[in-house]
């Protein structure tokens, strides 16, 4: 009996020995994190994030188009000399950081219908006291890009504008919350790759994002090789994806988390959700603004985009961030 239990050790201790080692473990697969301690934004910290995002390329996924990735992303502060640099050249009076938001909307290649997408979006900024300061063209750079990821591209633009009414930042927030989701709901009729979605809509952070892959990004967004786009905090991901399709609208970061994995709950999570969308009610959102929130999560979309949906509710609901992680992490 002794000979294969020794043979069984020498088995195990051989393993334990080779290119895999248990104490060598490490979660995050293609995410990443980087931020400045004492808060003070640097273009130095986007070229970290962007070079940190490019070595975990074996993170993510190509299709039968090596040129075509399956989503890479970064989302960090919003940009303010790049902005105020922008607003300078188009004779525009930028507030102050923090009293101006920025909005990040894909909308579709097909003109006539990106005209209509833009006027519902203006028709609901009037509608919540939203001023448009101006609309700036994301400038791209598609070489090196795949065709069947630019068939489908989205257009990028930036939403530049600020609440009417004096707003603390908390407040702010919560507001284009609200303002996303009238958005969102004027645009439910769009389908397919005419659809436009909302990349993020915030006084604090911006996302830019695509179906790319993680070397992609940098070059297909000329912006973030701008020595002027400068931030303090930095979250990088890579896509591969297990249970959707890649597409433009899934490839993350979102706007409050990066998540890589598969959900087994997520069904029942989103029932759940939809069960308590008739009781919800906030101290912080009237009752106008919370039937505008319905509804939170949405079938159709991704597990990690649907946790998403949930963190940023909870979040902008009162509770802290930690909170909420220890709420949606059981």
């Amino acid at each position: 009996m002794k000979a294969p239990l020794l043979h069984q050790h020498s088995q195990e201790l051989q393993f334990s020995h080779s290119l895999y080692c248990p104490e060598e473990e490490h979660d995050a697969c293609g995410i990443g994190m980087i931020a400045q301690l004492d808060n003070v934004p640097s273009h130095d910290l986007v070229v970290k994030a962007l070079t940190m995002l490019e070595r975990m390329e074996h993170r993510g996924a190509r299709g039968f188009d090596p040129l075509v990735g399956d989503g890479a992303g970064i989302l960090m502060n919003i940009p303010d000399q790049l902005f105020r640099d922008w607003a300078t050249g188009m004779d525009i009076l930028l507030p102050s950081r923090g009293r101006y938001a920025v909005g990040v909307l894909a909308f579709s290649q097909n003109e006539d219908l990106r005209k209509e997408q833009i006027a519902q979006v203006l028709s609901s900024l009037e509608e919540w006291d939203f001023e448009l300061l101006g609309i700036r063209e994301v400038p791209i750079n598609a070489e090196g890009v795949g065709k069947d990821a630019l068939i489908c591209r989205p257009i990028y633009q930036h939403l530049v504008v600020k609440f009417r009414q004096p707003a603390d930042s908390d407040t702010l927030e919560r507001k284009l919350y609200v303002l996303r989701s009238a958005i969102e709901q004027k645009w439910a009729g769009f389908q397919n790759a005419d659809k436009p979605f909302v990349v993020s809509f915030s006084s604090r952070t911006m996302i830019y994002k695509g179906q790319l892959g993680t070397d992609q990004l940098r070059a297909y967004f000329p912006d973030l090789s701008d020595p002027s786009v400068s931030s303090s905090l930095a979250l990088v991901h890579s896509r591969f994806s297990t249970n959707t399709f890649p597409s433009w609208s899934l490839a993350q970061p979102f706007r409050f988390i990066a998540h890589n994995g598969e959900i087994n709950t997520i069904k029942a999570n989103v029932i759940w959700m939809q069960a308590r969308e008739a009781v919800l009610s906030s101290p912080f959102f009237s009752e106008k603004e919370v039937a505008l929130l319905h509804p939170i999560c949405d079938p159709h979309a991704s597990d990690s985009r649907n946790l998403d949906r949930a963190v940023e509710l909870l979040m902008l609901s009162g509770r802290s961030l930690p909170q909420v992680m220890a709420m949606l992490m059981p």
